[in-house]
Protein backbone atom coordinates (compact mmCIF):
# COMPACT_ATOMS: atom_id res chain seq x y z
CA UNK A 1 0.00 0.00 0.00
CA UNK A 2 1.84 2.96 -1.20
CA UNK A 3 2.26 5.76 1.46
CA UNK A 4 3.18 9.16 1.69
CA UNK A 5 6.38 8.27 4.26
CA UNK A 6 8.32 11.83 4.71
CA UNK A 7 4.65 12.34 6.55
CA UNK A 8 4.87 9.04 8.50
CA UNK A 9 8.68 10.44 9.36
CA UNK A 10 7.13 14.04 10.62
CA UNK A 11 4.18 12.21 12.50
CA UNK A 12 6.74 10.29 14.81
CA UNK A 13 8.88 13.36 15.00
CA UNK A 14 5.79 16.10 16.10
CA UNK A 15 3.99 13.40 17.94
CA UNK A 16 2.79 14.02 21.75
CA UNK A 17 4.85 10.53 22.68
CA UNK A 18 7.02 8.42 22.00
CA UNK A 19 6.77 5.45 18.93
CA UNK A 20 7.99 1.84 19.15
CA UNK A 21 9.22 0.15 15.98
CA UNK A 22 11.17 -3.39 17.36
CA UNK A 23 12.04 -5.73 15.25
CA UNK A 24 10.44 -8.90 17.13
CA UNK A 25 9.28 -11.15 14.14
CA UNK A 26 10.49 -14.30 15.62
CA UNK A 27 8.95 -14.14 19.03
CA UNK A 28 5.74 -13.80 16.79
CA UNK A 29 6.20 -17.94 16.21
CA UNK A 30 4.30 -18.11 19.50
CA UNK A 31 1.16 -16.57 18.09
CA UNK A 32 1.04 -19.22 15.39
CA UNK A 33 2.38 -22.08 17.01
CA UNK A 34 4.11 -22.28 14.47
CA UNK A 35 8.35 -22.94 14.15
CA UNK A 36 11.49 -21.07 12.69
CA UNK A 37 11.61 -23.57 10.21
CA UNK A 38 7.84 -22.86 8.63
CA UNK A 39 7.85 -19.04 9.31
CA UNK A 40 11.59 -19.38 6.76
CA UNK A 41 10.63 -21.51 4.08
CA UNK A 42 6.59 -21.07 4.13
CA UNK A 43 5.57 -16.78 2.42
CA UNK A 44 1.73 -17.49 4.34
CA UNK A 45 3.16 -18.45 8.02
CA UNK A 46 5.57 -15.58 7.86
CA UNK A 47 2.78 -13.08 6.84
CA UNK A 48 1.05 -14.48 9.34
CA UNK A 49 3.02 -13.71 12.55
CA UNK A 50 3.32 -10.48 10.95
CA UNK A 51 -0.15 -9.67 11.13
CA UNK A 52 -0.84 -10.77 14.19
CA UNK A 53 1.89 -9.33 15.95
CA UNK A 54 0.36 -5.92 14.34
CA UNK A 55 -2.81 -6.94 15.65
CA UNK A 56 -1.33 -7.42 19.13
CA UNK A 57 1.01 -4.45 19.45
CA UNK A 58 0.79 -0.68 18.32
CA UNK A 59 3.92 -0.37 16.70
CA UNK A 60 5.07 2.02 14.04
CA UNK A 61 5.37 -0.33 11.48
CA UNK A 62 5.19 -4.13 10.57
CA UNK A 63 8.63 -5.41 9.65
CA UNK A 64 9.31 -8.88 7.74
CA UNK A 65 11.28 -11.25 8.90
CA UNK A 66 15.23 -10.25 9.79
CA UNK A 67 17.02 -13.37 7.78
CA UNK A 68 20.81 -12.72 6.91
CA UNK A 69 21.53 -16.23 5.21
CA UNK A 70 19.05 -15.28 2.63
CA UNK A 71 20.82 -13.09 -0.04
CA UNK A 72 24.08 -15.65 0.67
CA UNK A 73 22.20 -18.20 -0.09
CA UNK A 74 21.39 -17.14 -3.33
CA UNK A 75 24.10 -16.51 -3.95
CA UNK A 76 25.25 -20.05 -3.18
CA UNK A 77 26.24 -20.17 0.05
CA UNK A 78 25.48 -23.41 2.46
CA UNK A 79 23.16 -22.37 4.82
CA UNK A 80 22.42 -24.38 8.08
CA UNK A 81 18.64 -24.51 9.22
CA UNK A 82 17.36 -25.26 12.78
CA UNK A 83 14.32 -24.85 14.32
CA UNK A 84 15.63 -24.14 17.29
CA UNK A 85 17.74 -21.26 15.95
CA UNK A 86 17.60 -18.54 13.24
CA UNK A 87 19.71 -19.85 9.79
CA UNK A 88 23.07 -19.24 9.69
CA UNK A 89 25.83 -19.32 6.33
CA UNK A 90 28.15 -22.00 7.09
CA UNK A 91 31.83 -21.93 5.09
CA UNK A 92 33.05 -19.46 2.48
CA UNK A 93 32.33 -19.13 -1.31
CA UNK A 94 34.75 -16.50 -2.40
CA UNK A 95 38.68 -17.15 -0.96
CA UNK A 96 40.19 -15.19 -3.67
CA UNK A 97 40.35 -12.38 -5.50
CA UNK A 98 39.95 -14.69 -9.13
CA UNK A 99 36.74 -16.38 -7.60
CA UNK A 100 36.04 -12.71 -6.37
CA UNK A 101 35.82 -11.69 -10.55
CA UNK A 102 34.33 -15.13 -11.33
CA UNK A 103 31.38 -15.24 -9.06
CA UNK A 104 27.93 -14.92 -10.58
CA UNK A 105 25.20 -12.40 -9.35
CA UNK A 106 21.99 -14.40 -8.98
CA UNK A 107 18.59 -13.17 -10.16
CA UNK A 108 15.84 -11.96 -7.55
CA UNK A 109 14.16 -15.07 -6.76
CA UNK A 110 17.07 -17.51 -6.40
CA UNK A 111 16.87 -19.36 -3.11
CA UNK A 112 14.57 -18.25 -0.73
CA UNK A 113 14.52 -14.80 -2.00
CA UNK A 114 11.39 -15.10 -3.93
CA UNK A 115 9.65 -16.57 -1.06
CA UNK A 116 10.43 -13.83 1.26
CA UNK A 117 8.79 -10.91 -1.77
CA UNK A 118 5.81 -13.56 -1.33
CA UNK A 119 6.13 -12.94 2.79
CA UNK A 120 6.35 -8.77 2.48
CA UNK A 121 3.27 -9.05 -0.47
CA UNK A 122 1.32 -10.78 1.63
CA UNK A 123 2.16 -8.84 5.24
CA UNK A 124 1.07 -5.42 2.94
CA UNK A 125 -1.82 -7.10 2.14
CA UNK A 126 -3.01 -7.89 5.69
CA UNK A 127 -1.74 -5.44 7.61
CA UNK A 128 -3.38 -1.83 6.53
CA UNK A 129 -3.05 0.32 9.10
CA UNK A 130 0.47 1.21 9.59
CA UNK A 131 3.66 0.99 7.03
CA UNK A 132 5.13 -2.18 6.30
CA UNK A 133 8.90 -2.59 5.39
CA UNK A 134 10.66 -5.52 3.77
CA UNK A 135 14.39 -6.21 4.74
CA UNK A 136 17.70 -7.47 3.63
CA UNK A 137 21.07 -7.66 4.38
CA UNK A 138 23.48 -4.81 3.62
CA UNK A 139 26.48 -5.30 1.34
CA UNK A 140 29.56 -5.27 3.53
CA UNK A 141 27.41 -7.90 5.81
CA UNK A 142 26.19 -9.98 2.84
CA UNK A 143 30.10 -10.03 1.43
CA UNK A 144 31.38 -10.98 4.73
CA UNK A 145 28.80 -14.17 4.39
CA UNK A 146 30.71 -15.07 1.26
CA UNK A 147 34.29 -14.21 2.17
CA UNK A 148 33.62 -15.55 5.33
CA UNK A 149 33.03 -12.98 9.05
CA UNK A 150 35.92 -14.00 10.92
CA UNK A 151 37.92 -12.93 7.57
CA UNK A 152 36.75 -10.10 6.18
CA UNK A 153 37.87 -7.60 8.17
CA UNK A 154 41.42 -8.67 7.40
CA UNK A 155 40.82 -8.99 4.05
CA UNK A 156 39.81 -5.39 3.72
CA UNK A 157 42.54 -3.92 4.73
CA UNK A 158 45.39 -6.85 2.85
CA UNK A 159 43.29 -7.66 -0.37
CA UNK A 160 40.96 -4.65 -0.76
CA UNK A 161 40.64 -5.73 -4.74
CA UNK A 162 38.98 -8.81 -3.23
CA UNK A 163 36.57 -7.11 -1.27
CA UNK A 164 35.61 -4.38 -3.70
CA UNK A 165 34.79 -7.11 -6.70
CA UNK A 166 32.61 -9.07 -3.96
CA UNK A 167 31.03 -5.42 -2.92
CA UNK A 168 30.35 -4.92 -6.25
CA UNK A 169 28.49 -8.08 -7.25
CA UNK A 170 26.54 -7.82 -3.60
CA UNK A 171 25.32 -4.57 -4.72
CA UNK A 172 24.11 -5.19 -7.91
CA UNK A 173 22.16 -7.93 -6.31
CA UNK A 174 20.58 -5.96 -3.42
CA UNK A 175 19.46 -2.81 -5.58
CA UNK A 176 16.99 -5.37 -7.71
CA UNK A 177 16.42 -7.24 -4.69
CA UNK A 178 15.27 -3.85 -3.30
CA UNK A 179 13.48 -3.19 -6.03
CA UNK A 180 11.60 -5.89 -6.06
CA UNK A 181 10.45 -5.56 -2.24
CA UNK A 182 9.47 -1.91 -3.12
CA UNK A 183 7.10 -3.76 -5.79
CA UNK A 184 5.73 -5.75 -3.35
CA UNK A 185 3.68 -2.70 -2.23
CA UNK A 186 6.59 -2.02 1.06
CA UNK A 187 6.87 1.31 2.13
CA UNK A 188 10.80 0.80 2.67
CA UNK A 189 13.56 -1.50 3.55
CA UNK A 190 15.64 -2.27 7.05
CA UNK A 191 19.23 -3.15 5.66
CA UNK A 192 20.91 -4.92 8.42
CA UNK A 193 24.27 -4.09 7.87
CA UNK A 194 25.98 -5.64 11.44
CA UNK A 195 29.40 -6.34 10.11
CA UNK A 196 30.21 -3.04 9.05
CA UNK A 197 30.15 -2.31 13.18
CA UNK A 198 33.49 -4.54 13.00
CA UNK A 199 34.72 -1.33 10.94
CA UNK A 200 37.33 1.57 11.67
CA UNK A 201 35.48 5.15 10.82
CA UNK A 202 37.64 5.17 7.80
CA UNK A 203 37.17 1.48 6.46
CA UNK A 204 33.59 1.72 7.03
CA UNK A 205 33.68 4.78 4.55
CA UNK A 206 35.70 2.72 1.71
CA UNK A 207 33.75 -0.86 2.24
CA UNK A 208 30.26 -0.19 3.28
CA UNK A 209 28.64 3.36 3.28
CA UNK A 210 29.32 3.87 -0.26
CA UNK A 211 27.61 0.32 -1.10
CA UNK A 212 24.49 1.23 0.78
CA UNK A 213 24.03 4.72 -0.36
CA UNK A 214 23.82 2.83 -4.07
CA UNK A 215 21.15 1.34 -2.78
CA UNK A 216 19.32 3.95 -1.08
CA UNK A 217 19.65 6.21 -4.25
CA UNK A 218 18.36 3.43 -6.09
CA UNK A 219 15.11 3.02 -4.51
CA UNK A 220 13.85 5.44 -1.51
CA UNK A 221 11.86 7.97 -2.63
CA UNK A 222 8.90 10.06 -0.65
CA UNK A 223 7.16 6.54 -0.68
CA UNK A 224 9.63 4.12 0.17
CA UNK A 225 12.20 4.73 2.95
CA UNK A 226 15.19 2.83 3.97
CA UNK A 227 16.31 1.91 7.59
CA UNK A 228 20.13 1.50 8.09
CA UNK A 229 20.60 -1.29 11.04
CA UNK A 230 23.87 -1.67 12.19
CA UNK A 231 24.25 -3.16 15.72
CA UNK A 232 27.84 -3.13 16.32
CA UNK A 233 29.71 -0.30 17.74
CA UNK A 234 28.93 2.28 15.47
CA UNK A 235 29.07 5.54 17.59
CA UNK A 236 32.37 6.36 15.54
CA UNK A 237 30.37 6.04 12.72
CA UNK A 238 27.19 7.71 12.78
CA UNK A 239 28.95 10.45 10.24
CA UNK A 240 29.73 7.78 7.47
CA UNK A 241 26.25 6.33 8.17
CA UNK A 242 24.75 9.47 7.47
CA UNK A 243 26.11 9.65 4.02
CA UNK A 244 24.03 7.01 3.10
CA UNK A 245 21.18 9.23 3.05
CA UNK A 246 18.87 6.63 4.81
CA UNK A 247 16.31 8.31 6.30
CA UNK A 248 17.01 6.69 9.44
CA UNK A 249 19.49 4.66 11.54
CA UNK A 250 18.67 2.05 13.57
CA UNK A 251 21.58 1.31 16.23
CA UNK A 252 22.60 -1.73 18.68
CA UNK A 253 23.04 -2.02 22.69
CA UNK A 254 27.13 -1.66 22.09
CA UNK A 255 26.08 1.99 22.04
CA UNK A 256 24.75 4.98 24.11
CA UNK A 257 21.51 5.76 22.74
CA UNK A 258 22.29 9.67 23.62
CA UNK A 259 25.98 9.66 22.05
CA UNK A 260 24.36 8.59 18.95
CA UNK A 261 20.68 10.66 18.97
CA UNK A 262 23.68 13.99 19.43
CA UNK A 263 24.39 13.28 15.90
CA UNK A 264 21.71 13.08 14.50
CA UNK A 265 19.84 15.63 12.30
CA UNK A 266 16.28 16.17 13.74
CA UNK A 267 14.73 15.18 11.18
CA UNK A 268 16.10 11.76 10.74
CA UNK A 269 14.60 8.99 13.34
CA UNK A 270 17.00 7.20 15.10
CA UNK A 271 15.83 3.96 16.26
CA UNK A 272 17.07 1.85 19.07
CA UNK A 273 18.50 -0.21 21.48
CA UNK A 274 16.89 -2.16 24.33
CA UNK A 275 18.71 -5.76 24.35
CA UNK A 276 17.11 -8.51 22.61
CA UNK A 277 18.87 -11.49 24.41
CA UNK A 278 20.19 -10.33 27.83
CA UNK A 279 16.35 -8.32 28.15
CA UNK A 280 14.08 -9.32 26.25
CA UNK A 281 14.89 -13.07 25.90
CA UNK A 282 15.73 -13.73 29.38
CA UNK A 283 14.92 -10.72 31.55
CA UNK A 284 11.78 -10.73 33.62
CA UNK A 285 9.10 -8.56 32.45
CA UNK A 286 10.11 -6.04 35.32
CA UNK A 287 13.37 -5.92 34.09
CA UNK A 288 12.18 -5.10 30.40
CA UNK A 289 10.19 -2.23 31.92
CA UNK A 290 13.00 -1.13 33.78
CA UNK A 291 15.30 -0.75 30.78
CA UNK A 292 12.42 1.02 28.68
CA UNK A 293 11.50 3.37 31.06
CA UNK A 294 15.29 4.12 31.55
CA UNK A 295 16.06 4.47 28.00
CA UNK A 296 12.94 6.86 27.74
CA UNK A 297 13.99 9.05 30.11
CA UNK A 298 17.82 9.09 28.67
CA UNK A 299 16.30 10.30 25.24
CA UNK A 300 13.48 12.62 26.32
CA UNK A 301 14.81 15.66 24.48
CA UNK A 302 15.22 13.68 21.20
CA UNK A 303 11.87 14.11 19.45
CA UNK A 304 13.15 12.31 16.19
CA UNK A 305 13.39 9.02 18.72
CA UNK A 306 11.93 5.82 17.93
CA UNK A 307 11.92 3.29 20.56
CA UNK A 308 13.28 -0.61 19.28
CA UNK A 309 15.23 -3.30 20.24
CA UNK A 310 18.67 -3.26 19.65
CA UNK A 311 18.78 -5.48 17.00
CA UNK A 312 16.30 -8.88 16.10
CA UNK A 313 14.91 -10.15 19.17
CA UNK A 314 15.60 -13.85 19.07
CA UNK A 315 13.04 -16.52 18.84
CA UNK A 316 12.10 -17.98 22.16
CA UNK A 317 11.26 -14.46 24.03
CA UNK A 318 8.05 -14.87 25.83
CA UNK A 319 5.53 -12.84 24.70
CA UNK A 320 5.24 -11.42 28.33
CA UNK A 321 8.47 -9.52 27.82
CA UNK A 322 6.97 -7.85 23.99
CA UNK A 323 4.04 -6.63 26.49
CA UNK A 324 6.02 -5.49 29.42
CA UNK A 325 7.88 -3.40 26.51
CA UNK A 326 4.87 -2.00 25.40
CA UNK A 327 3.03 -1.30 28.54
CA UNK A 328 5.98 0.40 29.62
CA UNK A 329 5.88 2.84 26.43
CA UNK A 330 2.43 3.46 27.15
CA UNK A 331 3.35 4.16 31.13
CA UNK A 332 5.98 6.90 29.93
CA UNK A 333 3.56 8.18 27.70
CA UNK A 334 0.50 8.90 29.95
CA UNK A 335 2.69 10.68 31.95
CA UNK A 336 4.04 13.34 29.29
CA UNK A 337 0.56 13.61 28.29
CA UNK A 338 -1.12 14.69 32.43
Amino acid sequence: MRREMQQWTSSIVNAPGVMALPIMTYPGLALTGKGILDAVNNPAEQAAIIAQLAARYPAAAAVTMMDLSLEAEAFGAQVVFSDKEVPTVHGRLVADLDAAKALPVPKVGAGRTGKALEATEMAVAAVTDRPVFGGQIGPYSLAGRLLGLSDIVLASMRAPNMVHAVLEKCTAFLIEFAGAIKRTGANGVLIAEPAAGLLSPRLCEAFSSPYVRKVVEAVQDSEFLVILHNCGNSTQLVKSMLTTGACALHVGNAVKMPEIARQMPSDRLVMGNIEPGGVFKIGAPDQVRSAVLTLLDEMRTFPNFVLSSGCDIPPGTPLENLDAFFEALAEHNRALAA
